[in-house]
């Protein structure tokens, strides 16, 4: 027999209890009456078990196990290039079953590299509807996003997972790839510039193990290709996609926006980040971690090359300051030598250097208010490098100045950004602009 927990002790000693003091009833009749309240009480007692075993099981975030709920909790950051966002729940969540939630957005922008929008007075149009299933059944998890825009349809996310213990999660899918400053290493729209090179918010397909232990924070990763099925992946437009992947390698003679010639995509990449977090006051807590991946480049039938990229980064939170710091290094290796990579997403093809340097700087200050709806300002100012371009390209940098607007289900960016070199600011990371572009924009989302 089972060993009965303290609650099922209480609740056999109470009818103990009773028997003791009842003395009116017949010892027969006494008897079966016992034993039928004995068999209610052990099969309510059973059920409220499974509602608290599945409740638990519920509590979780994507990319998170259960005991880390609200770590990856996006933050202020959804861009052009679709960053991800904060996220307010609307809804009850059920023991046991599957949420449906999403999102709509809109935005407004003012571009002063584009003659027509700053003549107009700049564009106000639609920008995102997206779909999200999260939930558990039978203590398996979950998690997929759907995303529709006006020039694409793309699967965001998509993964089954397991909580082996409280410790302890496994992911099968496509999920986020744990590098760098997590959940991202920015606070606004357009995330850092390492977006733009696969480097922030990347999504792959394989397996993932996250484990949690104390102070240290440890995640493993085995991609076999990116969301598409690789280079030979059955898809319409490999361009068609929501994180930035390399599709190919350029020769003399593309253009920066052409379709590659030559197609290539990831294959086999392993993927480790390892961080600590020291809790100094009940103020001041620092993260310190290390990231880094390795894997091939194949063409669809062989392999012809390998990739690598690696980061150490640090995260700082001092009562509503928030401090994000990075150095990152990547290089793509194709045999026979490349200088430029191809790139794909957002329906457009897009050209960066094969080798670089990065590095991160970003300062936010959250502000709680009470303006009406108006509940949270979260002021920053987010700076990107990518330095040391192969093929003697120059610097891309990045600066967003903006706040974050929280009031109930709707999540507003303003960003004013300055840039030279990047994608969605006039200009791209495998030319030379020669200019510094600015850009003036705002997103507004309904979360459900």
């Amino acid at each position: 027999m089972p060993a009965l927990s303290p609650m099922r002790y209480a609740v056999l000693l109470g009818v103990l209890m009773t028997v003791l003091c009842t003395g009116n009833l017949s010892a027969e009749t006494e008897t079966d009456r016992i034993a039928q309240e004995i068999q209610l009480m052990k099969q309510r007692i059973q059920e409220l078990e499974v509602l608290l075993k599945k409740s638990q099981a519920k509590k979780q975030v994507e990319g998170q196990p259960a005991m880390e709920a609200g770590d990856e909790v996006p933050q202020a950051a959804e861009g052009e290039a679709d960053v991800a966002q904060a996220e307010n729940e609307t809804t009850e969540a059920v023991p046991d079953g599957i949420k449906v939630g999403g999102a709509v957005r809109l935005q407004y922008s003012n571009e002063r590299y584009n003659q027509g929008n700053r003549e107009r007075g700049g564009d106000f149009d639609f920008d995102i509807f997206r779909l999200n299933l999260d939930g558990t059944i039978g203590d398996v998890i979950l998690s997929a996003e759907w995303r529709w825009f006006q020039y694409m349809n793309v699967v965001h996310h998509a993964w089954f997972g397991y909580d082996f213990s409280e410790q302890t999660q496994g992911q099968l899918g496509i999920h986020k790839v744990p590098f760098g400053v997590l959940p991202y290493n920015s606070h606004n729209f357009f995330f850092s510039s390492n977006y733009y090179v696969g480097l922030e918010d990347d999504y792959d397909a394989g397996i993932k193990f996250l484990h949690k232990t104390g102070p240290w924070d440890l995640r493993f990763g085995f991609y076999l290709n990116d969301e598409q099925g690789g280079a030979d992946g059955f898809v319409d437009n490999r361009e068609d996609r929501y994180s930035y992947d390399v599709v190919g390698y350029r020769v003399a003679g593309e253009g920066t926006f052409d379709e590659p010639a030559n197609i290539l995509a990831e294959n086999n990449t392993w993927n480790a980040r390892v961080a600590h977090l020291w809790v100094v006051n009940d103020r001041l807590k620092i993260e310190l971690g290390a990231s880094g991946q390795y894997g091939l480049l194949h063409n669809g039938s062989d392999k012809v090359g390998d990739h690598d990229a690696y980061a150490i980064h640090l995260v700082g939170d001092y009562g509503p300051w928030n401090l994000q710091l990075q150095a990152s290094a990547y290089e793509y290796d194709v045999d026979g030598g490349a200088d430029l990579m191809a790139v794909g997403a957002y329906s457009f093809y897009d050209t960066i250097p094969a080798e670089a340097d990065s590095y991160t700087a970003n300062i936010a200050y959250s502000l709680p208010v009470a303006w009406g709806p108006i509940t949270n300002l979260t002021f920053y100012n987010d700076y990107s490098l990518i330095t040391n371009k192969s093929a003697s390209l120059d610097d891309t940098w990045m600066n967003v100045l903006g706040v974050a607007v929280s009031a109930g289900g709707l999540y507003t960016y303003i960003d004013f950004v300055s840039a030279e070199n990047q994608p969605f600011i006039g200009g791209s990371m495998g030319s030379n602009s020669g200019e510094t572009e600015h850009r003036f924009n705002i997103n507004l989302g309904y979360y459900f």
